[in-house]
């Protein structure tokens, strides 16, 4: 049995036939009649009888029918909990975020000062991984490469920025006189680079492949402070993010060319989510704060 079924059999118990029962939901008699067949099937004993040419309800029908009213006001009241739910304003985010973007926005939508209350995680994981978080989090900020496959459908996405990737290195360096830099200024040079699986491998091989020269890659770090203080260091060169990644003293930032070198950073969500108010709110907070990343 369901909803419909029980309001159908309520309608036809207080209104005492199939066509007062068809007017008042504004259905054919027909359908009235398909409803109350359906719901026969569920149940082990009679619910409606002849009187005349009327339907009319059994003792066993206007049990059920009476217990379908309790249904009703139970189903209201959870319609009522889910509504003052979803709009409600000030509710509980969850927002989850690789290393560099959570540096970048989270201390804005800190001081954004929205209604809503945050709860911020940071999640550095393999690009193939980020959309399996809308699980967790009602917002999660991913990253992937320009000629990456898109997010799969199974999420719903919100863009925020396209960032160039450029190359970090020493200001000393004989390059960081370069304006900018080719893959085969760049090929002979020591590497810091991110762990296998993370998307920056990518358009570490890519720009291998350009050079027609492998790659030496002599450190493997995640998180980009630790590259830029490894940089400056002299421990090699790096691809860094021109706008998310927090600025050196000590390294400079060179674009790369002949090289695809961007990023996208989406919100990734669950499209169920986005139906409340506080998770809509964050996300234009999201949106207001990418002007200042980028700039």
């Amino acid at each position: 049995m369901d909803e419909r079924q029980l309001r159908v059999l309520r309608e036809v118990g207080e209104l005492g036939s199939v066509t007062a029962a068809a007017e008042a939901l504004l259905v054919t008699p027909s359908a009235i009649s398909q409803q109350l067949r359906l719901l026969q099937r569920s149940i082990p004993v009679p619910l409606t009888e002849r009187d005349g040419r009327r339907v009319v309800l059994t003792a066993a029908g206007r049990a059920l029918a009476g217990a379908a009213a309790d249904v009703e006001a139970a189903l209201a009241r959870a319609r009522q909990a889910v509504d003052e739910f979803v709009d409600q304003p000030d509710g509980v985010v969850s927002v989850a975020a690789f290393h560099s973007a959570a540096a970048a926005f989270f201390p804005r939508l800190l001081r954004a000062g929205t209604a809503p209350r945050l709860s911020l995680h940071d999640e550095d994981v393999p690009q193939d991984e980020f959309p399996a978080l809308t699980r967790e989090y009602d917002l999660v900020l991913a990253h992937r490469l320009d000629h990456a496959a898109p997010w799969p459908l199974t999420v719903a996405v919100t863009p925020l920025l396209h960032e160039p990737l450029d190359v970090a290195l020493p200001v000393d360096h004989p390059l960081a006189a370069k304006r900018s830099l080719t893959p085969r200024d760049v090929a002979h040079e020591p590497w810091i680079t991110v762990h296998d699986g993370f998307p920056l491998m990518a358009t570490i091989e890519a720009i291998g492949a350009a050079a027609n020269h492998r790659l030496e890659l002599v450190h493997r770090v995640n998180e980009f402070t630790v590259v830029a203080e490894l940089v400056a260091a002299g421990a090699g060169l790096a691809l860094m993010p021109r706008w998310t990644a927090r600025p050196h003293p000590a390294v400079a930032l060179r674009p790369l060319r002949d090289v695809h070198t961007r990023r996208h950073i989406d919100a990734l969500y669950r499209p169920e989510r986005a139906a409340r108010q506080a998770v809509r709110t964050v996300l234009t907070e999201l949106r207001h704060a990418t002007a200042a990343v980028r700039d």
